[in-house]
């Protein structure tokens, strides 16, 4: 892109923002928004640089995220930062970018703005990667702020199985048969166990790259989300992107399937 055409962005973008912003119904927000950063690996072919380098610009980018949350009052945001599929990559790919989620989520925590909480199989995970999660929630507990659902070795049907076999533990502990428990389970039973349990459903997910599958992500949760897809990459996600999400959710009649 031209000089003059960033430097004409730089100046008109802000007050592009500033408007969006003033004109936002703040009665039709989202609380809960789910995103799909996607896009790093693509992103840094583009770019001409290696795939470690697309996932540091990528991780580059949370935290703005974040602060756009805060802006609109989002009190609850899920970042998909690795799937279980992911976990298929070859060594030489994902043990970087297992660091890189590390490094990523430790800088989360230092902040101390947000109060974190990984979701997913951690079971999967490097020893080293599952504590330094768990050590993130645990810095955070207290912290007064957005909650982050961290969603590394995360995949929408093995949360469910998890669930599932959690309940079936629970209910087992308490001696109750299975054909009790089938006579009386429910979709509340199921929503009890799951990684996001005690949270609201995402409102919104957001998935970015142009891709427009869910791929997986909160497939439970999502059942009444309104859906919003972005051509750019995730690390050339912008604060002008995010606020035409969220500008698009609140026009939107919610049906809820009615």
């Amino acid at each position: 892109m031209a000089d003059w055409k960033r430097g004409l962005r730089r100046v008109l973008y802000p007050a592009y923002e500033a408007r969006m912003l003033r004109r936002m119904p703040t009665d039709q927000l989202p609380k809960h928004v789910g995103v799909m950063l996607d896009g790093n690996r693509r992103w840094a072919r583009a770019v001409g640089a290696d795939t470690a380098h697309g996932h540091r610009a990528g991780a580059a980018n949370i935290e703005p995220l974040l602060g756009w949350c805060e802006e609109v009052g989002i009190e609850h945001v899920t970042l998909w930062l690795l799937s279980t599929d992911n976990l298929n990559r070859p060594p030489a790919e994902l043990h970087p970018l297992l660091q890189i989620i590390e490094e990523a989520v430790d800088s989360l925590a230092d902040e101390k703005r947000w109060r974190l909480h990984p979701v997913g199989a951690l079971d999967l995970l490097p020893a080293r990667t599952a504590e330094r999660l768990k050590a993130a929630e645990e810095a955070t507990r207290d912290v007064d702020g957005i909650l982050v659902n961290i969603a590394v070795g995360y995949g929408g049907r093995r949360e469910i199985a998890d669930a599932v076999r959690s309940l079936l533990q629970e209910q087992a502990d308490k001696g109750m048969t299975l054909e009790e428990l089938a006579e009386v389970i429910d979709v509340d039973h199921i929503a009890q166990h799951l990684y996001t349990k005690g949270q609201p459903d995402p409102d919104l997910v957001i998935r970015t790259s142009g891709e427009q599958r869910l791929g997986g992500f909160l497939l439970w949760q999502s059942t009444h989300s309104e859906f919003y897809f972005c051509e750019a990459y995730w690390p050339d996600f912008r604060r002008v992107d995010f606020l035409r999400a969220i500008r698009a959710y609140a026009q939107r009649e919610r049906r809820y399937g009615s």
